[in-house]
């Protein structure tokens, strides 16, 4: 029987199906030290960002042979030592359609809630403020909305951006993209004056950072920055300085360099919306990434 290891949650409907379809399904997570010794067990393993699949995992796990199979209920794979782990003969997947929607309404959520103060004045409320006059906002529609990357969750946003009335510019490594005509194509450079606001959808570049000081010395004054892509592709020390000395105007953030994030200093900043890493974390969103792992250990263990 194939031996599943989900490590940190998945929808109790692929369980289920899995369970079903005769697959072995075991729900536990388990600490970076054990979780070598316990994958020497299992076919396949199922994480999301919580878990990491690092070199020394994978090296413990190979002792018997067994795993065959790492998915990434997600989009990015920065915690799963992907080339190695395809070295080793260790198929690697994800699942990048099922939350693009999900994280791409969260972006919109942040641009919205930093437009309007609703952050900062649910604060306020709650510590018996009645700060009506201080939270004059502006609206979405008329602004340019700037995506860095322009893959799935971009694209869902432009959507939804497009609808609400703003202008939608985009930067892709591919450059113009056919079939876009309808949102404009500019460089790095170009967006980031252009934009009102700018959003992140790239992956996870090695720990260097895409946005840095002088990307934000580019931008308006006025302008705000959306990063719900991978902790690291924002520099949270610069994006600290810029808020500070009125570079930009705000920031809304769901990915940090250190996760769970300890730099309070970010978190508590009046001019930042934050969540904590939610992106896909909707009920629809789950349902689907565990449709889609159903399907990737169906097709490869039929």
């Amino acid at each position: 029987m194939i031996r599943i290891l989900v490590t940190d949650g998945m929808s109790a409907s692929a369980v289920k199906d899995l369970k079903e379809k005769g697959f072995d399904v075991v729900e536990q997570f388990y600490e970076p030290e054990e979780l070598g010794n316990a994958l020497k067990e299992f076919d396949v393993v199922v994480v999301r960002s919580a878990t990491k699949v690092r070199k020394p995992i994978i090296d413990k796990a190979l002792e018997t042979g067994k795993l065959k199979l790492i998915i990434r209920g997600g989009v990015g794979v920065d915690n799963i030592d992907v080339d190695y782990a395809k070295e080793k003969g260790i198929t690697v997947r994800n699942t990048p359609n099922a939350s693009s929607a999900s994280v791409a309404e969260l972006a919109l959520a942040h641009m919205f809630a930093i437009a309007r103060f609703i952050s900062l004045s649910n604060v306020s409320m709650r510590e018996g403020k009645w700060d009506k006059k201080k939270y004059k906002g502006t609206e979405i529609s008329g602004k340019t909305l700037g995506l860095i990357g322009f893959g799935r969750i971009a694209k869902e946003l432009a959507k939804r951006a497009e609808a609400l009335g703003m202008k939608v510019l985009y930067n892709n490594r591919r450059g113009k993209l056919d079939g876009y005509d309808r949102y404009e194509y500019c460089i790095l450079e170009e967006l980031l004056q252009k934009s009102d606001y700018v959003s992140l959808h790239i992956p996870s570049q090695g720990g260097k950072a895409v946005i840095g000081e002088n990307e934000f010395k580019l931008m308006k004054k006025t302008a705000y920055l959306i990063n719900c892509a991978r902790g690291g592709v924002v520099c949270e020390k610069a994006l600290i300085e810029a808020l500070n000395n009125e570079v930009i105007a705000g920031a809304g953030i769901d990915v940090y360099e250190e996760e769970p994030t300890k730099n309070t200093d970010l978190i508590n900043h009046p001019k930042v919306s934050v969540t904590p890493h939610i992106g896909a974390s909707t009920k629809e969103a789950q349902q689907r990434i565990g449709e889609e792992i159903v399907t990737i250990i169906t097709e490869i263990f039929k």
